[in-house]
């Protein structure tokens, strides 16, 4: 990807004050195209069901997070126009609008597509009057033993106040009458949490569990008359909040800070569309929620629980199985015992990209083997989100317990994540590992793990550097790319960059890593404006970039600056991007495209043609203001040729003609493209699946 200097203009245009695209509703078209992965009949069945699951789980963050602090700001009066020209009422008002529709979307494809595929299928979603005789029995059965101990029904009287709600739980709105008086009551029981969403009444029929509990409300209110009852959830602000007043005691202050967040106001409340209207009337009343807030869809509600229905032992409904494979460089022997990671290191950088290359058998054994191995004098690891039975954790533990130096950097502060990574900051201090919780008003972001080994020469540090958490589930769906090296220059600045994280020294020069928030914006706007340089001097000029989001406007003004001047701009980006690619005299040379597939695309790529010798960075950062003010995070820089030519043939093949993608519009829609005679294009992620089964490197 190149451009010549006869195309370049030595003038530059003003940029236009209306320049970017609104984040919120570029993030709801990032949902929208989850949504269409859900409707697209070529799509297995059962991944389908997922993709709702996985539309549903997204929509409940983005409440909570972007409409909770959106309205909180609007509260306050601090809220100012955004960046798209759009003052917040407006912006909210679009929100609601634009969700509305997807909702509706959603409900329709999961009744009228979903729901008959699988019923062709012979897995059924009834309702509870669908269930037959023997079926309704065993339940009852079931509900009695297992469901009816848990359950604690609230009245709503003068004696009893309306409940507190808590925050994406489900719900059953309840009116009973008193025989004897004839008195009409409100009560609320709450769909426990811990039982299945989709109750199994055989092995392929389920019912809602809000259906099995509104079928024996009779139980829980003996006496009374069941007049009807409703299903409805609530979404509340959980977004967390910490002030770095609280830092020495960072622990508690998370803690009291989670314990608030139960009870944050609500933003959205779901129910069902046959809920009558004083019913509705009184939960609005009593939640403090406007009708705009107010969602009301064909149940059941909460979708997210097709998780489980999508995990069902249906290997032809679902993607052909995957396996990932160990790294060509770490298995260029099969032998039966686990790889020798840091021997491999020793002798050449190795490129890791997950899933495709194994996750358990790389960055997993490197940090197991460095453990176990007694020549390791000391590891070094950050964690910002990790599996629940961590093996990462586990190596860190086993390490301190032989007496190695032990430092985890642990993110308290990871969003959702929170509780989880309290429980491994004990767990990890009690086995005496050193733990840190990084620097006072920053998130630690970056992915860094360095061991430092006693070799026959020397002291040696080995690195591993990732765009990924080190969470060794989500390594097998989540597509990342990772560095491991022995080169010296990468461990003196990872060593340098853990000293700051630990300690206090002030180090922001590296020589193969660009750190925010010193340096990540500035470096790459430099090498932006490099391009731009060497365009305008007939040199090969690009740039192409890879990202979960981009929205920081002072590295989208460079990037359309560099249009302006005819340098070629590939974007690659999952979700949010606030660039309006394609408008004349702005960004005619800007292409931004998006793929998804049945892996989660999480790697960040910069990839710049700097004159013919290509320069290429991954690292932990998106392009967004809370990456690059408000978090430390970290890029490494490729040097080896091989592992250039592969990212550059990574970006090949997914802006290729023939590869199936959404392409962005100037005015912020999203095309998916089609090929000649409405043929499929080629699914970028199965293609690398068949390339990494053939032991290729690209």
């Amino acid at each position: 990807m190149t451009t010549t200097g006869s195309q370049a203009s030595t003038e530059v245009t003003p940029l236009p004050a209306e320049r970017f695209l609104g984040r919120e509703s570029s993030w709801l078209a990032f949902n929208e195209r989850v949504l269409e992965l859900a409707e697209d009949p070529t799509i297995p069945l059962l991944e389908r069901a997922r993709f709702l699951a996985i539309f549903s789980s997204n929509l409940d963050e983005f409440f909570m997070v972007r409409v909770a602090g959106l309205k909180r700001r609007m509260a306050t009066g601090i809220a100012v126009k955004s960046a798209s020209g759009q003052q917040p009422r407006a912006v909210l008002g679009n929100i609601l609008d634009q969700t509305r529709k997807l909702v509706d979307r959603q409900s329709d494809c999961f009744h009228h597509q979903v729901i008959a595929g699988l019923l062709d299928e012979g897995i059924e979603i009834p309702r509870w009057a669908d269930l037959t005789i023997d079926e309704a029995d065993a339940t009852t059965e079931l509900f009695r033993t297992e469901i009816f101990p848990v359950l604690t029904p609230l009245a709503v009287d003068p004696a009893h106040p309306f409940p507190y709600i808590s925050g994406l739980s489900l719900n059953l709105a309840v009116v009973v009458r008193n025989p004897a008086s004839e008195t009409e009551l409100f009560a609320r029981v709450k769909v426990p949490l811990l039982l299945p969403r989709f109750l199994p009444v055989s092995p392929n029929r389920f019912v809602p569990l809000e259906d099995v509990i509104a079928a024996h409300l009779h139980d829980l209110f003996p006496g009374m008359d069941i007049l009807q009852h409703h299903s409805f959830r609530v979404t509340r602000n959980e977004d967390v909040e910490v002030e770095e007043d609280d830092a020495e005691n960072l622990l508690d202050a998370l803690e009291r800070e989670l314990t608030r967040r139960r009870f944050g106001p609500p933003v959205r409340l779901e129910v069902e569309d046959t809920i009558e209207p004083y019913v509705l009337d009184l939960l609005m009343r009593e939640l403090e929620v406007t009708q705009d807030e107010v969602f009301s869809v064909q149940g059941p509600l909460d979708l997210s629980g097709l998780q489980a229905i999508a995990a069902l032992p249906r290997e032809d409904l679902k993607f052909a199985t995957f396996l990932p494979k160990t790294h060509p460089m770490l298995a260029e022997v099969e032998t039966s015992s686990p790889p020798d990671v840091i021997g491999a290191m020793r002798h050449r950088d190795i490129l890791l990209h997950h899933p495709y290359d194994s996750f358990a058998t790389s960055v997993q054994r490197f940090l197991e083997q460095a453990a176990a191995d007694p020549k390791v004098l000391a590891i070094k690891q950050t964690l910002y989100r990790t599996s629940g039975d961590s093996p990462i954790v586990d190596a860190l533990v086993e390490a301190a317990e032989a007496g190695k130096q032990v430092l985890a950097v642990v993110e308290i502060k990871a969003r959702f994540d929170e509780e989880a990574n309290i429980t491994w900051a004990r767990t990890l201090e009690q086995a005496g590992v050193h733990v840190v919780y990084g620097l006072v008003g920053l998130k630690t972001h970056c992915k860094l793990s360095m061991v430092v080994r006693r070799d026959s020469d020397g002291l040696r540090r080995y690195t591993h550097i990732g765009t990924g958490n080190y969470h060794p589930k989500t390594a097998r769906s989540y597509e990342d790319l990772g560095l491991l090296t022995a080169d010296p220059a990468v461990g003196e600045d990872v060593a340098d960059l853990f000293n700051q994280l630990s300690g206090y020294a002030r180090t922001t020069d590296y020589e193969r890593l660009l750190v925010a928030p010193h340096s990540v914006r500035n470096g790459l706007v430099k090498r932006i404006n490099r391009e731009v340089e060497n365009h305008l001097a007939g040199k090969p000029a690009g740039i192409r970039i890879k990202t979960n989001a981009i929205v920081d406007e002072a590295c989208i003004d460079a990037l359309y600056r560099a249009s302006q001047a005819g340098v070629t701009v590939e974007v690659w980006v999952r979700g949010i991007c606030a660039i309006r690619p394609g408008v004349p005299g702005l960004s005619d040379n800007i292409k931004v495209r998006s793929i998804l597939g049945r892996f989660l695309e999480h790697s960040r790529i910069f990839c710049f043609i700097n004159g013919g010798d290509t320069e290429v960075w991954i690292g932990s950062s998106d392009l967004m203001h809370r990456n690059l003010d408000r978090r430390v995070e970290a890029l490494v820089r490729l040097d080896s040729p091989d592992h250039v030519r592969e990212i550059e043939q990574l970006f090949d093949l997914a802006f290729a003609d023939t590869t199936a993608a959404w392409h962005l519009q100037a005015d912020g829609q999203w095309l998916k493209s089609r090929g000649a005679d409405d043929e499929p294009l080629n699914d970028l992620q199965e293609m690398l699946i068949a390339l990494h089964a053939r032991r290729q490197v690209l």
